[in-house]
């Protein structure tokens, strides 16, 4: 079955850095979660008067990836390398590949070209070649394994709280290490569904930022789009490229077997919105991009409500909104 797939490649023109859940700035994530790009999309909008919440019950129409990174020499460049996760199968390899078992073990991801023998069901000690492998990354074109690259600044504190138990706290020194990438390689995610008010908040996030500490010129991005065509096989399996939120106890016990692979990433974070900084959002479990499930379609989650219960605060203190996430994701036919 082919699929043209559309593609957003975001460029960036200035540092990157990716917070994970523990808030540790020292160590960046090399990929950003569908959930958190979904709500800087829809915070995007709000800025110009899109009502997220009354107009569209939380769901803008459209289904993302997580966003993934691509490797491309110049703007000029018509043939970029495009990055897709490995999946969570064990890989059991025989006895003469032992010697390259580490070397394979240490890929995460694989170029498209690569990435459709993968889902096919290929093995990859089948069409594996050292030649191919650049760090984490399987590509048969070649490419600089550093095309992204980091370095680690010091950055000044300021608490969220300044005074907790009654004393007072202290501005203190972090590391933040931010991303840096070559050429006019990024990251892209894929897109599923009505563009329209995507492309409107693009538009728009390109010049906000994305990432951390946005304020001092982080993670702005120049954004173009392109598709991808991919010969998918027929297929009851499937893995998930954005994080992925079931919609209840019986869509997951459908899609949940002996040949399923997954893990799980905590999502919640702080609420955004002054004066409420200090608070934290409701949390929630999802699966973890590249897992593995007994499902045939294409769009599978829900959007969950994280708003955390204020009841107690007085009547101004309250959120005058509600606190999403979108947990509906974008999923791949595998075979296994």
């Amino acid at each position: 079955m082919n699929k043209n797939l559309n593609i957003y490649k975001l460029h960036f023109t200035t540092p990157l850095h990716l917070s994970n859940e523990s808030d540790d700035y020292a160590k960046s994530l090399q990929t950003l979660h569908s959930d958190t790009l979904y709500a800087a999309l829809t915070s995007a909008l709000a800025k110009v008067g899109y009502d997220f919440e009354e107009e569209f019950n939380g769901d803008l129409g459209f289904t993302i990836s997580s966003l993934f990174p691509f490797y491309q020499i110049d703007k000029a460049d018509k043939n970029p390398v495009y990055f897709f996760p490995k999946y969570r199968k064990i890989d059991v390899l025989p006895e003469n590949m032992l010697d390259v078992h580490k070397k394979i073990k240490k890929i995460k991801w694989f170029d498209t070209e690569s990435f459709k023998l993968h889902i096919r069901g290929e093995k990859i000690e089948d069409f594996y070649k050292d030649e191919n492998l650049y760090g984490s990354y399987y590509s048969k074109d070649k490419i600089d394994k550093d095309f992204i690259s980091s370095q680690v600044f010091p950055h000044a504190q300021v608490p969220r709280q300044l005074i907790i138990n009654g004393e007072e706290q202290d501005t203190k020194i972090y590391y933040m290490e931010r991303l840096f990438f070559k050429d006019y390689s990024g990251m892209y995610f894929i897109a599923e569904g009505e563009t329209n008010l995507l492309e409107k908040a693009l538009n728009i996030l390109q010049y906000e930022g994305i990432g951390t500490d946005r304020n001092v010129g982080n993670g702005y991005f120049e954004w173009t789009k392109d598709e991808i065509k991919l010969d998918l096989p027929e297929s009851d399996y499937s893995m998930n490229l954005s994080l992925y939120l079931p919609e209840n106890q019986e869509q997951l016990k459908t899609i949940l077997d002996e040949n399923s692979a997954y893990s799980f990433k905590k999502r919640g974070g702080w609420v955004t919105t002054p004066p409420h900084n200090t608070i934290r959002k409701n949390r929630v479990y999802m699966f973890e991009e590249g897992s593995i499930f007994k499902t045939n379609s294409i769009i599978l989650g829900r959007i969950a409500d994280l708003t955390p219960d204020l009841s107690e605060l007085a009547p101004e203190q309250q959120l005058n909104h509600k606190i999403f996430r979108n947990g509906k994701s974008f999923f791949i036919p595998i075979t296994l």
